[in-house]
């Protein structure tokens, strides 16, 4: 080869490939132009170790936020700017065949190099994605459990897509199968909360295999109508899985959505016990519930005093609880109680009656109906008799 190619010609080269590149840096080519050449000068391909450098630049390029369209561009655009300066290609009118070769072993090395940058900036992103997404599951984390001080999760909240400076409520989903963070399940879910000036500012993540969702609350019409799309796209889950969801009362800051989400869990957990099968169940028709509970010492005192002798009867007190509970949600109608139930009429009016003489309340009586009923929903909440109250 009788001739070089001069460093300030690769210099306007190089230049002149990152502009057709949107202005990267030229630091991004690294040695690409002089190495390009040596190697159509030997006629051979280029090795591992000079390769290697290239997955530097293309993890460098990754961390730079450098689309990797816009790195390829970079070095393509370099490659066919070089082309015409290279040796062979100056002499090929004296030697025709220079150029042939000079084309195998410029496209070989272009291909060798371009799959080395993106070896190198796959695995950037691949060690980027896990770093963020290590922080947003610390985040999540530290927001739902309180983990840290309120200062340092609304710092980070807006890196997120939260302003938890107004009202947010929490929605607590379960569901027969898990919800995983990453998967398209959750994907479609996030899509469908965020659409709208309702779930603008929404958080979307799984916690222990369930959906949680923060969102803002400023008024019942934002609630009802993140609420609405969710529900909608759990409808349209495939795989057609039962689900519910616990809806928080709307709080402010940081501890607020801490409170928000215990009281969604607490929400789905007493819904559990009271056989409730909404699919919305709101924190806000519990409260009466709560306030059975509160005192827990009465409520005790109540299911044992009233509800005790039911374990006399045949069978325990399991099947006469369900019917009073059946009849109760019926409004007092024993048919409605007994399609419930899967049970007759008869067998339904035959079990009010055992728990009339076992307790010597009667069930059908308006007068004598309510201290049973409060005391079956607080046997649902204590889970009693299974569990035994002290």
């Amino acid at each position: 080869m009788s001739r070089s190619i001069a460093p300030e010609v690769l210099a306007s080269v190089a230049a002149g490939g990152a502009s057709d590149a949107g202005g990267l840096s030229v630091d991004l080519l690294g040695d690409f132009l002089p190495v390009v050449v040596a190697a159509v000068a030997a006629g051979e391909p280029l090795t591992r170790k000079q390769l290697q450098p290239y997955e530097s630049f293309g993890d460098a390029a990754a961390r730079q936020g450098v689309a990797l369209p816009a790195l390829l561009d970079l070095y393509s655009s370099a490659a066919w700017r070089l082309w015409r300066h290279l040796p062979p290609v100056v002499e090929a009118q004296e030697d025709p065949t220079g150029v042939v070769a000079a084309g195998e072993v410029m496209l070989r090395a272009i291909d060798d190099v371009v799959a080395s940058l993106a070896e190198g900036f796959q695995a950037a992103q691949r060690s980027l994605l896990r770093a963020q997404e290590s922080a947003r599951r610390e985040f999540v984390d530290d927001l739902l459990t309180g983990g840290v001080g309120a200062v340092s999760v609304l710092a980070r909240a807006s890196g997120f897509g939260l302003q938890l400076s107004g009202p947010h409520a929490v929605a607590v989903v379960r569901a027969d199968r898990h919800f995983v963070d990453g998967t398209a399940s959750i994907a479609a879910l996030e899509r469908a909360v965020l659409v709208g000036t309702g779930g603008a500012e929404a958080l979307v993540a799984s916690k222990e295999g369930r959906l949680i969702v923060v969102f803002p609350a400023p008024d019942r019409g934002a609630i009802n109508d993140v609420v609405d799309r969710l529900t909608g796209a759990l409808g349209s889950r495939a795989g057609g899985d039962r689900w519910q969801i616990g809806l928080s009362r709307p709080n402010v800051g940081a501890g607020g959505v801490v409170a928000g989400y215990q009281e969604a869990r607490d929400s789905l957990a007493l819904a559990g016990r009271l056989g409730l099968g909404d699919l919305v169940i709101d924190a806000r028709e519990l409260l009466v519930y709560h306030v059975i509970l509160r005192d827990r010492t009465a409520i005790t005192d109540l299911v044992l005093t009233v509800l005790t002798p039911l374990t006399n009867a045949r069978g325990g007190a399991a099947p006469l609880l369900d019917t009073l509970s059946a009849y109760f949600s019926s409004g007092g109608n024993a048919s409605q109680a007994a399609r419930a139930l899967h049970l007759s009429v008869r067998a339904v009016t035959y079990r009010l009656d055992r728990v009339r003489e076992l307790t010597g309340h009667d069930p059908v009586d308006p007068g004598e109906r309510f201290a049973l009923q409060v005391a079956v929903i607080g046997a649902q909440m204590l889970d009693w008799p299974k569990v035994a109250l002290n």
